[in-house]
């Protein structure tokens, strides 16, 4: 039930990452945020992203680096909480973006055996990780044509990581947790491509780190969006996010990639 509930979650986040095409300026009509009017415009899209991992992770300081293989429908059977939301905002030629994710999983395995000690039918092991990442950005549009616009955004990208075992065996329970963050400055982009009054493309990148928190990080996004209503639209692509930070014995070298489906909503 509560990886229904939080898939359901996702699934109206999923709209988010893929459907920036609009916002607001007035109370009795929603613009889009890609055309050029003076004012304000604001949107917020909650959205899905089917995301698979792959890479090395050391969740405790004193652990040793395991590599890390799953798809979106494994990443599903341990997940308790997901939710994923994107905010884009406009002031005549200055935007801003934010991006949200936060997971929370379980891992349960049944250990089986010790060193020395043998077979411990019985003896289990869960672990569960709570992830959370925002991508704050401001920027100018440099370019602001009747169809396409053109956004530069810096920023930061911030993590927090936390991990808790627990050991269980009959009555017995030991639990021990760690967590561990850190921030990455950032620098990217944004265009916009009107290609009918109700259709468009947007792609967006960025890069950063530079050795400042992780030692890279990189993320790109590219959607086609459908225009509903005024205030309503939807929007359908592919996001990669990719990190590769290392310190103080902590790993956390993975990408993170898969589809994009959003639902935005304009003010």
């Amino acid at each position: 039930m509560i990886k229904r509930i939080m898939f359901a979650g996702m699934l109206l986040s999923g709209v988010a990452a893929g459907a920036r095409a609009q916002d607001t300026v007035s109370a009795s009509a929603a613009v889009p945020i890609n055309s050029n009017a003076p004012g304000w415009a604001l949107q917020i899209t909650p959205y899905l992203w089917a995301s698979g991992i792959k890479g090395e992770i050391s969740p405790f300081s004193r652990a040793p680096t395991l590599s890390v293989e799953k798809s979106f429908s494994d990443i599903m059977e341990d997940l308790n909480f997901g939710g994923f939301l994107d905010v884009w905002a406009r002031y005549d030629r200055f935007v801003l973006s934010g991006d949200l994710m936060y997971v929370d999983t379980t891992d349960s395995h049944a250990i089986g055996a010790l060193p020395v000690v043998g077979a411990t039918p019985g003896l289990t092991a869960d672990v569960d990780t709570t992830e959370f990442q925002a991508t704050i950005k401001g920027g100018y549009r440099v370019f602001a044509g009747q169809d396409v616009t053109f956004d530069v955004l810096a920023g930061v990208r911030i993590w927090h990581i936390s991990n808790d075992l627990t050991v269980n065996y009959g009555t017995f329970r030991r639990s021990y947790g760690e967590d561990f963050g850190w921030v990455d400055p950032v620098i990217g982009f944004r265009a916009f491509f009107n290609i009918t009054p109700k259709l468009s493309v947007q792609t967006q990148a960025d890069l950063g780190g530079f050795g400042a928190g992780s030692d890279s990080t990189w993320q790109a996004l590219a959607t086609v969006n459908y225009t509903f209503t005024d205030h309503l639209s939807v929007s359908a692509g592919y996001k990669v996010l990719d990190v590769d930070y290392e310190a103080d014995g902590h790993v956390f070298d993975t990408t993170l990639k898969g589809p994009v489906l959003g639902m935005t909503y304009r003010f």
